[in-house]
């Protein structure tokens, strides 16, 4: 990847010497920081939610141990899944003479199994009960074929999240549930959503939704579109404003590797007059979600609701040559940090890899979402997400695209920095010289990684002979290979600290303050 404002030096001597004997070129870049420098807000929007599949999965064991796993190292709050309606959890039926039928009781295991382990549902109201479906052959092609119908009644519908709404103000408490966001479908702005016309049968089930929602207490909050790509953002909220309809969060989803042309535009909500002037055609992936956030951030704030939150309730990286599954994950979820604001939740996709929207998982490491492989295996990215986890409530400007520098509640500074190299490309290893303001010449240092030589679970697998099915002692064997070493300790010579970043390299380094 091809790095902007970046000091690239020659190794010394390079040019002399032969094609037989050349040696890589050698990245070189220093970067100022001053502990002293003004510190603005830093929540840790991008480990507040993960998604996970869908409802029915959060009933296994797996899939809670990986829950319980990833809670410790991100500490997250909520969770988000599809087809809490779908048939399989059993919701919605109706007896012979066609009157509505409500079966709670594999609901309150799954929300149940959630509060347990202290993470709170982010409810996805999808997808639509077969008896409840004006379709009920729409399936949609995943593995678990869902419905992705219109109602047959609007008025069953109103019935459903009536009931459903009340059933948990019931068990949980208003006080608890309040606390929760309902967001109304999962994408229905591409195949999800069969409904005619598409937008405008969206826009009347949200209408429905919210106002059902909004009837059984004021204080649940409800939002959308819940769009593929950050579409319809401008057209919901002209709508629900026009409508008086109670929107309390906008949420959309974005991918690294989705186009430009759909997170950008042309489309029926983004118009080239919507873009600012000599807007690039072609957006590197890695700058694909925070500007695609930038986007939505600045329709939200010039529309008639210019003050609601944003929940980006999708996101991964790119994931060409399973790159998900390697050290890549860590810098690659830094830089993204390091450029998005505005956004109040950025969830990525998915915490585990127990997910079947093509099937049951033959074996680990397949490229696919999660931050454990199938069995349970930590991969780099979960590691990675333990590092960033560390850093501070409080940012501090710096000057390079590889850096990001906070303060902890303690006055230490903490820093991640990395050397991305996209899954496509060919990197050089990364020289990064750290030069410290406001704090001692000589103040104590530590410092952890996640690279090819910490953390990384695929050179292990393969010398294991790449089981498809691993036993638990493996698996326990190759997390336990894995795990980070504690940190290594070290100090600043002359106020300096230089890295040595490999690609890929992520790194969290503690300064102790004065």
């Amino acid at each position: 990847m091809k790095k902007v404002n970046r000091l690239i030096s020659l190794v010394l001597g390079y040019a002399l010497l032969s094609s037989a004997t050349a040696i890589p070129l050698i990245a070189q870049e220093q970067a100022d920081i001053d502990s002293n420098a003004p510190a603005t807000p830093f929540p840790h929007f991008w480990e507040q939610m993960f998604g996970s599949g869908r409802a029915i999965l959060s009933l296994r064991e797996s899939y809670r141990d990986d829950l319980r796993a990833v809670k410790k190292v991100a500490d997250f709050r909520y969770v988000r899944f599809h087809a809490i309606l779908h048939d399989e959890v059993g919701m919605y039926n109706e007896d012979e003479h066609g009157n509505p039928v409500y079966n709670f009781a594999y609901v309150d295991q799954i929300y149940d199994g959630l509060l347990k382990n202290g993470v709170r549902p982010f409810v996805e109201i999808s997808f639509m009960p077969k008896k409840l479906a004006f379709n009920p052959d729409a399936l949609h092609p995943f593995w678990y074929k869902q419905n992705v119908s219109p109602p047959k009644s609007i008025e069953r519908w109103d019935g459903l999240m009536t009931n459903f709404a009340q059933h948990l103000v019931q068990r949980y408490g208003i006080d608890e549930v309040s606390q929760w966001y309902f967001e109304v479908w999962n994408e229905p702005n591409i195949d999800f959503w069969n409904g005619i016309p598409r937008q405008k049968s969206y826009f009347d089930l949200y209408v429905h939704t919210a106002r059902a929602l909004k009837a059984v207490s004021p204080r649940l909050r409800v939002g959308g579109p819940a769009s593929s790509a950050a579409y319809w953002i401008p057209a919901f909220l002209r709508y629900c404003a026009a409508n008086h309809v109670p929107v309390d969060f906008v949420s959309t989803h974005g991918y690294s590797d989705d186009t430009v042309e759909d997170l950008f535009g042309p489309n029926e909500e983004v118009r080239p007059a919507d873009l600012p002037p000599n807007f690039p055609k072609d957006i590197p992936m890695d700058e694909r979600v925070p500007r695609a956030i930038a986007k939505v951030r600045s329709q939200i704030d010039a529309s008639p609701m210019p003050n609601l939150p944003l929940m980006w309730t999708e996101w991964n990286v790119q994931g060409m040559n399973e790159s998900r599954d390697t050290i890549f994950v860590g810098p690659a979820l830094a830089n993204t940090i390091r450029q998005c604001s505005g956004v109040d939740m950025l969830s990525f996709w998915t915490f585990s890899d127990v997910f079947e929207e093509g099937g049951p998982i033959p074996q680990p490491f397949s490229g696919q979402f999660g931050l454990r492989a199938k069995g349970g295996i930590n991969k780099p990215s979960y590691y990675a997400y333990g590092l960033l986890h560390q850093l501070g409530n409080q940012r501090i400007a710096n000057s390079s695209s590889d850096v990001i520098v906070t303060k902890s509640a303690d006055g230490s500074l903490v820093l991640t920095a990395w050397n991305l190299v996209d899954p496509d490309k060919q990197g050089t290893a990364h020289t990064l010289t750290l030069n410290f303001r406001g704090v001692s010449p000589d103040a104590a240092v530590t410092l952890q990684r996640v690279d090819s030589e910490h953390g990384n679970v695929l050179p292990r697998y393969a010398a294991m002979g790449k089981p498809l099915d691993p036993t638990p002692e493996q698996v326990e064997q190759l997390n336990r290979e894995t795990a980070l070493p504690g940190p290594e300790k070290a100090s600043l010579k002359n106020g300096k600290l230089e890295l040595q970043l490999n690609p890929n390299a992520l790194v969290l380094i503690r300064v102790q303050s004065r």
